[in-house]
């Protein structure tokens, strides 16, 4: 089979479907029944210079597919699979891999090169393959011996790719510090070949992370910095737009040790912008939008509570550059292309420019405003559209950042010019207009503004011009439908009863189905821009307008009812199908969450409820993942809203629930089924039992599957407590299946996660988790099993104690973890006083949220501490 292999891989690349065919299966079958030998061939065949460069190609791409996949379990099961053969044959595939670096062929070192690096991701953690390094760097030759710059190439992007792969405490210091004066070396000036400069200053990109000890040395650093800064300014394109993107990890990664060296960084970084070649300066601008992001974090973080002696590393750098920085980036803004694509992912200079412009005027607030509006003022009437469209770029980027007191009167005056500019004649203008629109009132408009822009006065105008606005070109379309968006949204918090908008509301009700009607709606995501403001109308509208809301959901219907009847002939049309009814069950779930919020109104969605369920049934028959998950939210909303009528749609519903608690795959859905259950058990409460059985056995099997992702478990212990609370003595039968998986879940919670955010967060999901089952648990128990939770409390004690000495509980944790001891005292009442007798943290951790500002939580913890006291003077 080993001398076959190579016509095997090119039949797998015939254009004959038959040919193919035998020829996958061939190559399965090989697979199967002899890895080893299936993968020494393979590592061969990359290797042989005389083989056709497609079967060597394919060869390494199933090679690097049998070592790593993206799905976290398969990935693990080929790490296991590798580290289970012999290591003979382990041998000779490195062998053959780590001679494959010096292959003429460059497609064939690139792929060895990307394999090495995943055998590496294996073995490296085990402590396996000591000498890869130090074999390696050998390739890298040195004064006596003088190595072909194809093979320094190749080595450079194998021990980058290692970097990628390996997590940085893997490698001792001695092997980082020999990885980085190779990486080094190799970018330095005197390399006379432009692609090793380039592998290696992509290597050193991926080695950032490896880099700390060495950042620390300042000669080191030193050294790196300057290696960095000459290789911007390289010959060859390459490397130069590969240095700025190392420049840019420098300034996220090592912004405390950036002091030094930022003069020389402004002068790089404006030439580039001035003089480079595009891919170039859109690194050079980024490096500062970098920075910016920093310095918001740092913000962000401390509040803006900094000292002199503060031990925040917080440099101020884009404030310092400031006078300099801004007229560069306003420059960019004037580098539009006549034909760019105003579709959202379009990226070129100007658009770079006016990101870090926003970015900077949250960094440095009011100080940019003085830099920006001489700007704004000399060019938003020239006569070149790309002035204009500048000027109107430039004054919408600062409008999130500087105080209120110091837009406002600047707003105040620039709002009726940029209503006219919605007219300009050119179609860039007016597209950014809008867009600036949108900013204005999304940043200056609001109840709790003092001095709002938008007055009773000025409204009737706005509404005129953006209702008028969005029949033109989509671009511009979408854009006026993110301002009518934010327009509503400022009136959220204005009432119940009736809004400044109401008035308007049937127009632009009307205006917005219109516009999820044109032939062109599909262009420049327009048609989900128009549902999707509909959908924000809707949701801040107020009691008088409530008959307008109501006369929407036959008209959603009917739309809805009209997708199912489409010819479905192509992948496409498929497409479109599912993405108009996700789109339009979305909007149906809102205006059900509306209209069922208050008594006086939730006949609205009762007398429509079956014709709505009946549809949301029929979308379901369509299967498709993003469509499943916009129905389902809508069925949740209806069950919220019918109550216990909505049992009479529990037979037919139920194997769609079914179903979506099993979809593994498009975990989101299976999240939100998990969630509609919970709705369900809130709306049927005891009448839910006939399901729970097939219900509970599918959460469980989910819990104990590797293959669901991670995110949905949280939920899920959150979805017992909502089951035990609906069926309340009922949910005894499930107990010893809960208790453990709830139980196993709080020990891997209180696992430490230092310095590991997403962890930290996953914890706090998870534990928030728990204790919502464990509080849904005590209350359903509480009129007459509260002895079933007798052998639990010490365990739910202890979890709560771990949980208050983790610094990294976040304040929903907290709570959740107050409530569930006042849960655990007022339902167990005696039998709990023993344990808190012999438990001293209680008491400080209810005295420290006592003393806590948050109302809520404050609150919980004085009926817990009521509830505790009065079960120990019992």
């Amino acid at each position: 089979m080993a001398l076959e292999v190579t016509q095997i891989l090119l039949n797998a690349q015939s254009p004959d479907g038959t040919v193919r065919k035998i020829a996958e299966d061939n190559l399965k079958q090989f697979q199967e029944q002899n890895l080893a030998s299936f993968l020494v061939s393979l590592s061969h065949e990359l290797g042989n210079n005389d083989k056709p460069p497609e079967s060597r190609r394919l060869a390494g791409l199933i090679l690097k597919n049998s070592l790593d996949a993206k799905d976290s379990a398969r990935k693990q099961e080929l790490a296991t699979r590798w580290v289970a053969l012999d290591p003979n044959v382990k041998g000779q595939i490195k062998t053959a891999l780590s001679q494959t670096l010096s292959s003429t062929v460059a497609d064939a070192r690139h792929t060895s090169a990307q394999v090495i690096a995943k055998i590496a991701a294996i073995e490296l953690p085990q402590g396996e393959w000591p000498e890869l390094v130090g074999s390696l760097l050998a390739n890298m030759g040195g004064p006596q011996l003088e190595q072909p710059a194809h093979l320094k190439q190749a080595t450079l992007e194998a021990l980058g790719y290692v970097c990628e792969e390996v997590s940085a405490e893997i490698l001792a210091q001695e092997q980082v510090n020999s990885i980085l004066t190779a990486v080094v070396q190799g970018m330095n000036s005197s390399e006379t070949s432009n692609d090793v400069r380039l592998a290696a200053t992509h290597a050193l990109y991926n080695a950032l992370d490896f880099a700390q000890t060495n950042f620390e040395n300042d000669m080191e650093r030193d050294y790196i910095m300057r290696v960095v800064c000459e290789a911007t300014l390289s010959p060859d394109v390459r490397v130069r737009q590969a240095a700025f993107e190392c420049l840019v990890s420098i300034g996220s990664t090592y912004y405390d040790k950036l002091a030094p060296y930022m003069q020389d960084i402004f002068t790089i970084t404006s030439k580039a912008v001035k003089e480079d070649e595009e891919p170039v300066a859109l690194q050079a601008i980024e490096f500062w939008s970098s920075i910016c992001d920093e310095e918001i974090e740092i913000q962000e973080e401390y509040n803006g509570d900094f000292s002199g002696d503060s031990e925040v590393p917080y440099f101020q750098f884009i404030k310092q550059a400031l006078p300099a920085l801004a007229p560069m980036l306003l420059e960019t803004l004037t580098k539009q292309e006549e034909d760019q694509d105003l579709e959202e992912g379009a990226w070129n200079l100007a658009m770079a420019g006016g990101t870090c412009l926003g970015l900077v005027a949250r960094a440095v607030g009011d100080d940019v405003v003085p830099l920006v509006m001489p700007f704004v003022q000399e060019n938003v009437s020239k006569p070149d559209w790309r002035c204009r469209e500048a000027a109107t770029y430039a004054f919408g980027s600062i409008l999130e950042g500087p105080s209120l007191d110091k837009l406002t009167p600047l707003v105040n005056v620039a709002l009726n010019f940029m209503l006219s500019a919605m007219k300009d004649e050119n179609n860039h203008v007016k597209d950014t207009t809008a867009w600036t629109l949108g900013r204005i009132f999304e940043f200056l408009h609001g109840a709790s503004l003092e001095a709002p822009v938008i007055t009773q006065t000025n409204l009737p105008l706005i509404l005129a011009v953006l209702l008028e606005s969005i029949k033109d070109t989509p671009n511009v379309a979408e854009k006026v439908c993110g301002a009518i968006y934010f327009l509503a949204q400022g009136y959220e918090e204005g009432g119940q009863t009736s809004s400044p908008l109401s008035p308007f509301f049937q127009s632009i009700v009307h205006v917005l189905l219109a516009t999820t009607e044109r032939e062109d709606s599909g262009d420049s995501r327009l048609r989900t821009a128009a549902y999707e403001t509909l959908n924000e109308v809707v949701r801040i509208s107020t009691e008088d307008t409530a008959p307008i809301v109501m006369q929407l959901v036959p008209v959603i219907m009917g739309k809805l009812n009209h997708t199912l009847e489409m010819a479905v002939l192509s992948s496409d049309d498929r497409e479109k199908q599912s993405e108009l009814q996700a789109l339009l069950c979305g909007v149906l779930q809102v205006i059900i969450q509306k209209l069922g919020a208050t008594e006086v109104t939730r006949y609205g969605v009762v007398q429509y409820a079956d014709q709505m369920m009946g549809l949301f049934l029929r979308v379901f028959a369509c299967r498709s993942a993003t469509v499943h998950e916009e129905a389902m939210l809508a069925i949740g909303a209806l069950a919220y809203a019918t109550g216990v009528e909505f049992g009479k749609y529990m037979s037919e519903f139920y194997r769609y629930l079914e179903m979506g608690l099993q979809n593994f795959e498009e975990y989101q859905v299976c999240a939100v089924t998990v969630g509609v259950v919970g709705d369900i058990c809130r709306a049927l409460d005891e009448k839910v039992l006939p399901y729970c059985d097939g219900i509970m056995t599918q959460l469980l099997k989910d819990l104990s599957s590797n293959q669901l992702h991670r995110s949905v478990k949280p939920p899920i212990f959150s979805c017992f407590g909502d089951i035990a609370l609906a069926i309340g003595e009922h949910f005894e039968k499930y107990l010893i299946y809960a208790m453990p998986m709830l139980q196993g879940a709080a020990e891997l919670s209180a696992q430490p996660s230092v310095g590991d955010d997403e962890m930290i967060d996953y914890n706090n999901q998870l534990r928030s988790g728990i204790f919502e089952a464990y509080s849904g648990i005590f209350q359903g128990f509480k009129s007459n099993k509260a002895d079933l939770m007798v052998p639990y409390a010490g365990h739910i004690l202890q979890f709560i104690e771990n949980v208050y000495q983790d610094k990294d509980k976040d304040d929903v944790v907290t709570k959740a973890a107050i409530g569930v001891m006042g849960d655990l005292a007022d339902t167990l009442g005696a039998n709990a006083a023993a344990l808190f007798k012999r438990t001293v943290f209680f008491k400080d951790f209810l005295d420290e949220c006592i003393s806590s500002d948050d109302q809520q939580l404050k609150e919980t913890a004085e009926w817990a501490q009521g509830t505790i006291s009065r079960i120990l003077s019992a």
